[in-house]
């Protein structure tokens, strides 16, 4: 059974309801098998953050998730027993609620449209990490839909965007537990400098 405090936050509210994106987590974290303890009592020294009903997923709700970010891999080089226990952490550029596939696939398009002049001409792919039986979407299909989407809605500008999964410009992710949602763009050099993101 999901925890009490996360079956109070998963009512259902209306489909990208305004003023409830960021009331809720902003940040993924999956940990190691044998490493939740550690990375927990570390985790919420920043920020709360809550277990899921998904194995070794918790979730956190910052201020700035991008400071978050840099903390936990400050803490994680300071202290590699914790870097040994977080396997990833997901921060969200922006988070939406969905009661349905078409209400999920609506809302991540409302978003990559906002996206689209940072990947016009560039290479790039979209990866989803999907958690909970609502969303009933295959993860590949999802993530040809709205690789093909972004390819098409830049084609529009005469600079077309390329789906490259080797070494591309940028990556685009999107979380999921339950009816909640998380997404956010990363470009090469993210990746480089931040080693926990690991959208893949």
């Amino acid at each position: 059974m999901p925890h009490a405090s996360l079956r109070r936050r998963h009512r259902r509210r209306p489909i990208c309801a305004a003023g409830s994106l960021m009331k809720d987590w902003n940040t993924i974290i999956t940990i190691y098998q044998k490493g939740f303890r550690r990375a927990i009592s570390a985790l919420r020294r920043i920020g709360p953050t809550d277990r899921t009903p998904y194995y070794n997923v918790l979730v956190m709700k910052v201020d700035e998730p991008m400071v978050a970010l840099e903390t936990i891999e400050r803490l994680t080089e300071e202290r590699p027993a914790l870097y040994d226990a977080i396997a990833r952490v997901a921060p969200a550029g922006a988070t939406f609620e969905f009661q349905t596939p078409e209400g999920f696939k609506n809302c991540t398009r409302c978003f990559l449209l906002r996206l689209l002049p940072k990947l016009a001409g560039r290479s790039f792919h979209v990866r989803l990490h999907r958690r909970g039986s609502r969303l009933d979407l295959q993860t590949p299909e999802a993530e040809r839909l709205f690789n093909d989407f972004i390819v098409t809605e830049t084609g529009k500008t005469g600079m077309p965007a390329r789906i490259r999964f080797t070494e591309p410009d940028a990556v685009i992710v999107i979380d999921t537990v339950d009816d909640r949602a998380g997404i956010a763009m990363w470009t090469h050099e993210d990746l480089a400098r931040h080693r926990l993101l690991h959208p893949d």
